[in-house]
């Protein structure tokens, strides 16, 4: 009997159903993508209700396992499959390696999303998929929060030993933020990241990961 398929609800061009993918990358594990037709509101149907509840993108099967919430998801995934596939992302069998990667990605999640994802929304998601124009104030106003936020990341990664967020090793830390930052860097507002060399410095190691390389080209949002 065939193993059961691993099966992400949503395509990656949703920027939390590319984080998932991912991490089904870095570990090695085939999936297959159920595209959500969100203009159709698929994902407000009972059939996608089912999956998660929320009526969000994504939502995610492996054998009778259904789960939501894409970080939960992602941990999901390196936790099952990662010893298997010789990646140690959550790092999890040392205590203070795992308390550092815990650490940025509460970050990533409470701080770090909240400035970026405004700019992503107003500036790709809007435009393309509703023709609403960019509503600048609410741009300029989350790159102000943005600034403040990459200058602790600047001073952070400014410290020889902390090439990626939680020490010289990537980490599902550096991950997370893959999804959004992807998505800003295709905007004007790339330029905010010269002012932070560290931080362009690690963007640029992030996203040579070929598992983020081989995402990508389907990440893109198009009218």
């Amino acid at each position: 009997m065939a193993p059961p398929v691993v099966t992400v609800f949503g395509t990656a061009n949703f920027a939390n159903a590319a984080r998932v993918m991912a991490c089904l990358e870095e570990v090695g594990v085939e999936y297959e993508v159920v595209e959500v037709d969100y203009m159709a509101k698929e994902h407000k149907g009972a059939e996608h209700l089912a999956r998660n509840p929320l009526g969000q993108i994504p939502a995610f099967q492996d054998g009778d396992i259904k789960l939501f919430e894409s970080r939960a998801i992602a941990k999901y995934v390196l936790r099952k499959y990662s010893k298997a596939a010789h990646v140690d992302l959550l790092r999890e069998g040392n205590p203070e390696e795992a308390a550092m990667v815990d650490v940025w990605t509460e970050v990533e999640a409470h701080t770090y999303f909240p400035a970026i994802a405004p700019i992503f929304y107003e500036c790709v998601v809007y435009p393309a998929t509703h023709g609403i124009p960019t509503n600048q104030k609410v741009v300029d106003e989350s790159l102000e929060k943005l600034k403040k936020v990459l200058d602790v990341y600047e001073a952070h990664l400014s410290r020889s030993k902390y090439l990626y967020l939680a020490g010289d090793f990537f980490s599902f830390a550096d991950l997370n933020h893959f999804p959004f930052t992807f998505h800003v860097m295709t905007t004007p507002h790339a330029s905010l990241f010269d002012s932070y060399p560290h931080v362009k410095a690690w963007w640029e190691r992030v996203m040579a990961r070929p598992s983020l390389k081989k995402i990508s080209p389907d990440m893109v949002i198009r009218a």
